[in-house]
């Protein structure tokens, strides 16, 4: 017999309310021995009904994934016709843009369109495929890698043979470096994106095609509109010198303002044209017109005339 320790209700002579105290009680081998039979029948139970909710979780994924189908062809046609915009969404994620040097964003660039293709049950696997433009590097139209699991049911993969023309094998590359000596030394670089092909190791764990399928493929458009940073900070220097330059074209108007009441356009108003960089709008050159001491800044397009409340 072993002994199980619990509390047990003892009644005090002084006062009605029950005491606690603690005492032993003892199970046998064979009470045991039943209480696990019973608690792995409910595990049973329990198992059951995660394998159920995974059936028809799955029904619902294949009744949903049927459904996007015909919006992810619509989608493929309009992005084709943004240049570049599946190398600018690789650049843009930050795990993608890790394995990419600059020869593999080259290569990226005659890049048209990208499917992402899962199988009828889903768990048994994927296929991602690349299109590619007529390109320098290789003679493939298409580059496919598929995931699926093999007779064993363990995850396998299986892709496109890249040929590459003469000279351009990414996967091979080797770089020069100068010594001091003036000698060229070489060096290999860290693997090209498209070794991802011809790797085979570890299927089950292939990061960058879970990537593409579970977050780029599904949302593409959040990762090529990521703005630039670069291009940010300098777009904002940019801005500071133009305020700048206005604060001293405001202090030169202020000095000159009796010159500026002298000249006198057609219809009697005093008109100065001053022009300056604003990329945010994407012109190169705008106008402030000072007309009768009212500044109006051009705002739709260079040619535009504005009101005297500023409003195009």
């Amino acid at each position: 017999l072993k002994p199980y320790l619990r509390t047990c209700p003892a009644t005090s002579p002084r006062r009605q309310a029950p005491l606690e105290r603690l005492c032993f009680v003892t199970f046998s081998e064979k009470e045991q021995q039943e209480a696990i039979e019973h608690i792995d029948e409910v595990q049973n139970e329990i198992d059951r009904l995660i394998e159920s909710a995974s059936e028809e979780i799955l029904k619902v994924e294949q009744k949903y994934n049927k459904l996007r189908q015909p919006f992810f062809q619509k989608r493929s046609e309009l992005i084709g016709k943004i240049p570049n915009f599946w190398v600018t969404t690789f650049v843009n994620h930050p795990q993608v843009s890790a394995l990419l040097g600059e020869e593999d964003e080259e290569a990226l660039h005659y890049l048209s369109r990208v499917e992402v293709t899962e199988f009828e049950d889903i768990k048994s696997g994927y296929r991602i495929e690349f299109y590619f433009d007529e390109n320098p590097y290789f003679e493939n139209k298409v580059l496919s890698k598929e995931f699926h699991l093999n007779e064993s049911g363990d995850p396998s993969s299986k892709s496109t043979e890249i040929k590459w023309r003469s000279g351009k094998d990414l996967t091979k590359r080797v770089s020069q470096s100068q010594t001091k000596g003036g000698r060229k030394r070489q060096h290999e670089e860290p693997e090209s994106f498209f070794t991802w092909f011809t790797d085979h190791a570890d299927a089950g764990a292939d990061e960058l095609g879970e990537v593409i399928k579970d977050d780029i493929w599904p949302n593409p458009l959040q990762y090529y509109l990521v703005p630039d940073m670069d291009d940010e900070e300098g777009e904002g220097e940019e801005e500071d010198e133009d305020e700048e330059g206005l604060e001293d074209i405001d202090e030169e108007g202020d000095e000159d303002g009796e010159e500026d009441d002298e000249d006198e356009g057609e219809d009697g108003e005093v008109t100065s044209t001053i022009w300056f960089r604003l990329q945010d709008f994407g012109f190169s050159i705008w106008e402030i017109y000072l007309v009768e001491a009212n500044i109006k800044i051009g705002c739709s397009s260079p040619s535009s005339i504005c009101t005297t409340n500023n409003n195009c």
